[in-house]
């Protein structure tokens, strides 16, 4: 993001936000409309994409030193979806998920079809599409999924519009069946609670029937394909299962290496 919408994008919030903090509450809503207000108080044009601003505070860049600094130790601020055009900060503990840099990598013969390899246009583009024709959420997971469909765009009560990945279904051998809301994060795109929360709340709103287990792949050095089971308990982002994969040539896999696997039991 070029230097000066950076600072057009940090004016903009952390006047809105500073509007309406104050120490006694940790969470307190506003609305899309303010943001035009906003900006023309500041004499600062407005983005052609207001949604823009939100978008990147949301799942992309840090908040503004000057909204940072009024959480409490250990806190940070979030931006939550709150009905249609309606946001809410909240204060919510401080939880980074990032690859453990002590677990195992399991080798996968790759099967991503060289054409699509080629042809990806981004870093979440080539992770979803790798995830999907190595079938890895299936075999993070140990259940049968298909792929649904990509970039789901739809509305969800008392959070208003959001956007899903990827969403898979799935079957396991008991005949249960399960709704897989996927994440697919670059390697400087971060793990929040909002997208993990607006994802299983879409799914319970969605497919009640079925079991949701949300899941964020993310790119690590060297190719490999961190995969995370994700919930929300008390709010916060909670990692329930992490494992680290790398798509290799059938050949890569040495007879060692399949000894290493045939001693795991889980």
């Amino acid at each position: 993001m070029p230097k000066s919408e950076k600072n057009r994008y940090d004016a903009i919030i952390a006047k809105v936000f500073a509007n309406h903090y104050s120490p006694k509450h940790d969470s307190f809503d506003f609305t899309r409309d303010e943001f035009e207000e906003t900006a023309a108080k500041l004499g600062i044009k407005l983005p052609k994409n207001i949604g823009d601003v939100l978008y990147s505070f949301r799942y992309r860049k840090d908040l503004p030193d000057s909204v940072v600094k009024t959480a409490s130790e250990g806190k940070e601020w979030i931006i939550e979806g709150a009905g249609r055009a309606k946001y809410r900060f909240r204060m919510t503990s401080a939880n980074r998920i990032v690859p453990s840099a002590n677990l195992v990598t399991v080798k996968i013969p790759d099967a991503t079809p060289e054409i699509i390899a080629t042809y990806a246009q981004s870093d979440e583009q080539a992770l979803l599409a790798k995830v999907r024709y190595n079938r890895l959420i299936d075999i993070f997971l140990g259940i049968t999924t298909y792929s649904l469909q990509n970039h789901l765009r739809t509305t969800v009560k008392t959070i208003g519009q959001i956007e899903i990945d990827e969403i898979y279904v799935g079957v396991d051998k008991f005949g249960r069946q399960f709704v897989i809301p996927v994440q697919a994060k670059g390697g400087s795109d971060k793990h929040g609670v909002v997208q993990t929360q607006q994802d299983i709340a879409c799914c319970t709103e969605k497919f009640p029937q079925l079991i949701c287990r949300a899941v964020s792949a993310q790119f690590m050095h060297d190719d490999k394909i961190a995969l995370f089971e994700l919930t929300v308990e008390d709010g916060d982002i909670k990692v329930v299962e992490e494992r680290h994969y790398q798509l290799v040539a059938a050949s890569d896999i040495s007879p060692s290496d399949l000894k290493a696997y045939s001693a795991r039991r889980s």
